[in-house]
């Protein structure tokens, strides 16, 4: 008697039920049809490709990027009764041979590969020799050199599939945007497939940032999450940091394993098998940790310095609360994290003469087979070129660079974990090699803009769900009403404003767009706010007309707004995520800001999402939101020097008339600064300025008012 999916699914698996888009996968691929899936984690996406496997005629091959992945879907797969098997670098060569045999004569139902089996030739062969009934991706989103995981070894796998004979193919992964999906349809070449979205949201997971200025805070967050939480997983962003976290929760007690690249196959494998089998609850690691882990009862996930993507933050984050039940994961965030990404883009993206000189290293080190057995960190070590030289990273993603393109190969040595580089063509000099440069700039472009999104996410005041759900082309996301920004009872009067509200704010976006610069998909501030403000309100300062920013279309389009009223305005477009302030060190060392859009920015400038601010009142609105302005929000403002001294002029009047007492007694430096900077219309305004407390306003504020409008009046 030939089973339907559903008695299969209870039969193996033990569940009486789908999941979600589950059954419409399962029955797109018994149908024959290619599919691309992109389901949460923890949506079950290894079902839709397992069950299958057990009604089609030959063995569903499933490439796999992790080891200890392949073992625990190989393990359970066994425990139910599935014949099943792996492939990867874990066995020896004899072993290899023995199961390729075993799967050409029909014993097994899935088989895990690792994808850099695909690189012999031999195994090739023998894999095309195979009844192939079904050739599933898992974690698709690494064959795309957009994604935020790419792995060369996945950029063979279109290669491959001609060479197999082409089979039905089925991607899948967790975190893919429509960018990263349309790359996985071509680099894959799948027919005519259907696309299946399950949904990015996770409403069990509560998602917060925390803004942290020493590193001393960060581990008392941590410390206290890991004590209420008890399991989880902490993301390091290096190996050295990775160290220094483990060893802080040993001193505090608390039992945790170690994972990271520097760590022998032996080592990785005991902590990742401590920590599955629930020896070991917390697990400090680097980002690779986690794929595919099959413990659903992780409570926390904390990223101790920022992820490099929105991608990677979600992906990683997604661990948790697998189960279903909910779940905590904190971001802790200084902005000096970002360093760090900075460096890892420089090394993943070398530049054309690091390339070349790499190349030229390996065609001077080469035998007389071509072949070169020198370790990376020994090539790193020969380069003189800036950004290569002592640099590993860089040197690891320009061979890369250079096997893609058929310069050299790369093989394994039995028994080493370095591998060997063959130089294919030592005829070719390297100011001859054939590189698409404009592609690989343009990569490291995107993998920059990737960064400033995640940084959009951490300082936007979107709520944390609805953020990703459109990062990742959810057209109309809900709020999850857990998270951080959810929770935060001070936005509660946040709501869509008035018509001219509306377009008020769709002009001032569209003022920094002006004055911004296009780069690809995003944007590069060119202007801190101070600057665009005054364009806004049509302001013929020397600083605005040196920049020609008169001569903009949206130079003036908010003259009539007023400069208090702006500057409330924009801090609540930074502080609901629709600009972003992003800081800058000069040649000087001087820091300065720039203020650009935000992708959600963008769209409501466009008007195809909707705006809701806690809207600022209007200047002649009698009731204003309790907001103080202090010198260090406005830092970057240009400073009115004639406006200044006229401001002092009036103070030192009103101190002699006072009898002499000391100016400060007035107001302060500080205070007149902000006078000059934001250039309060009436007592409301001038109250919010930080030194002007309610006697001070009833005595002194209305005469420096009279001083700011007729120095408004003279068009100064």
């Amino acid at each position: 008697m030939v089973l339907d999916p559903h008695q299969l699914l209870e039969k193996y698996f033990g569940f009486r039920e789908f999941l979600d888009a589950q059954e419409e996968v399962v029955r797109t691929i018994l149908d024959g049809e290619d599919a691309l899936v992109v389901m949460p984690t923890g949506g079950g996406k290894s079902l839709c490709y397992q069950l299958p496997a057990l009604m089609l005629e030959g063995v569903t091959v499933v490439v796999s990027p992790l080891i200890a992945l392949m073992k625990d879907q190989v393990d359970a797969l066994d425990k139910r009764g599935i014949a099943a098997t792996l492939i990867n670098s874990s066995l020896s060569l004899a072993e290899q041979q023995a199961r390729i045999r075993r799967l050409a004569d029909g014993e097994f139902k899935l088989v895990y590969i690792a994808p850099e089996r695909f690189r012999s030739r031999m195994f090739l062969d023998a894999l095309g020799r195979t009844n192939i009934s079904l050739f599933a991706v898992d974690e698709a989103h690494c064959i795309s050199q957009w994604g935020h995981d790419f792995r060369p070894d996945y950029f063979r796998l279109g290669e491959v599939l001609k060479q197999i004979g082409r089979p039905q193919v089925a991607a899948f992964t967790a975190t893919a945007t429509p960018e990263v999906r349309a790359d996985i349809l071509v680099q894959l070449g799948l027919s005519e497939p259907k696309e299946f979205v399950a949904g990015f949201a996770r409403p069990n997971l509560r998602l917060s940032v925390h803004q942290v200025e020493r590193e001393a805070a960060k581990y008392e967050r941590l410390t206290a999450l890991v004590q209420e939480h008890k399991t989880g997983i902490i993301y390091c962003a290096t190996r050295k940091r990775v160290e220094a976290v483990h060893a802080a929760l040993v001193a505090r007690k608390i039992k945790a394993i170690a994972y990271h690249g520097g760590l022998s196959d032996s080592e990785r494998e005991l902590a990742q098998n401590q920590f599955i089998s629930r020896r070991y609850d917390v697990a400090v690691a680097t980002n690779a940790f986690g794929m595919g882990i099959d413990r659903a009862d992780i409570r926390f996930v904390a990223h101790f310095e920022v992820p490099g993507s929105v991608e990677a933050y979600y992906q990683e984050a997604g661990r948790a609360g697998r189960d279903g039940e909910p779940a905590v994961c904190e971001l802790y965030f200084n902005y000096a994290d970002t360093r760090v990404q900075e460096f890892f883009i420089e090394g993943s993206n070398p530049s054309r003469p690091v390339i070349q000189e790499i190349y030229q290293v390996l065609r001077n080190a080469a035998d007389g087979q071509g072949e070169v057995m020198m370790p990376i960190r020994d090539i790193a070590e020969r380069l003189t070129t800036e950004g290569g030289a002592g640099n590993d990273m860089a040197v690891s993603a320009a061979l890369s660079v250079l096997h893609r393109a058929d310069y050299i190969e790369r093989f394994d040595l039995p028994g080493e974990r370095v591998r060997g580089t063959r130089v294919l063509h030592p005829e070719i000099r390297p100011q001859q090699l054939d590189l698409d440069w404009d592609a690989l700039r343009e990569k490291e472009q995107r993998d920059r803009s990737k960064l400033k999104s995640m940084v959009d996410f951490v300082y936007g005041r979107l709520c944390r769900q609805e953020a990703i759900l459109r990062y990742f082309g959810e057209k109309e996301p809900e709020r999850c009403g857990n998270c951080d920004i959810c929770s935060d009872h001070s936005h509660a009067n946040r709501h869509a404003g008035s018509e001219e509200e509306i377009l008020v704010a769709r002009k001032a976006l569209s003022g920094v767009a002006r004055m911004s610069q296009r780069l690809g998909t995003g944007w590069k501030g060119r202007f801190g706010r101070g600057r665009i403000v005054q364009a806004l309100l049509g302001s013929r300062t020397r600083a605005v007309l040196d920049a020609r920013l008169d001569q903009l279309s949206t130079y003036g389009i908010l003259k009539d707004e007023g400069i208090s009223y702006l500057n409330e305005l924009f801090r609540e477009l930074e502080a609901t995520g629709l600009i972003v302030q992003t800081r800058h060190v000069g040649f000087s060392g001087k820091e300065y800001q720039t203020v650009t859009l935000t992708e959600t920015g963008e769209q409501v400038m466009r008007g195809s999402v909707p705006c809701e601010l806690s809207w600022p009142e209007r200047a002649d609105s009698r009731h204003r939101r309790p907001v103080t302005v202090t010198m260090h929000d406005e830092e970057n403002y240009d400073l009115d020097a004639a406006l200044v001294q006229s401001l002092k002029k009036k103070r030192e009047e009103l101190a002699r008339a006072e009898g002499n007492v000391p100016r400060y007694v007035i107001f302060s430096d500080e205070t007149l600064s902000l006078f000059a900077r934001l250039r309060p219309r009436n007592m409301d305004a001038g109250k919010r300025i930080k030194g002007v407390g309610e006697a001070k306003a009833g005595k002194y504020l209305a005469q420096f008012l009279e001083v700011i409008a007729l120095h408004e009046d003279q068009g100064v």
